[in-house]
């Protein structure tokens, strides 16, 4: 049988990673190193498991997994960042704006 002649069944759940060290590592580093960040948690899919994406003051922004809205929240807590379920709240209009500067930078280019 040849490489790609069976397939393997997937199980239940998400077709994606879970959140793992590295993740939480990346979204410590920056809350640390930018001011005003907040944090929206977007809920597990049929695709993703559940995500926070951390928004600083200007509207930089980065987007990691997390261990579900608890550990969501956890993090919050523990370095002062107040949480905010995207679903209820949508996303800030700083994050909109900083993707706007960054497409016309590109363009530029």
């Amino acid at each position: 049988m040849g490489m790609f002649g069976r397939k393997k069944k997937q199980g239940k759940g998400t077709l994606d990673r879970a959140s793992d060290n590295v993740d939480q590592r990346h979204l410590i580093d920056f809350i640390k190193t930018r001011t005003g960040v907040e944090a929206y948690l977007e809920p597990k899919t049929t695709v993703t498991e559940t995500t926070v994406m951390l928004v600083a003051h200007d509207g930089e922004w980065t987007r990691r997994r997390v261990d579900g809205p608890a550990g969501a929240f956890a993090m919050g807590r523990k370095y002062s960042v107040p949480v905010y379920e995207v679903a209820k709240t949508g996303y800030p209009q700083r994050k909109r704006d900083f993707d706007a500067r960054k497409r016309v930078e590109r363009k530029a280019l």
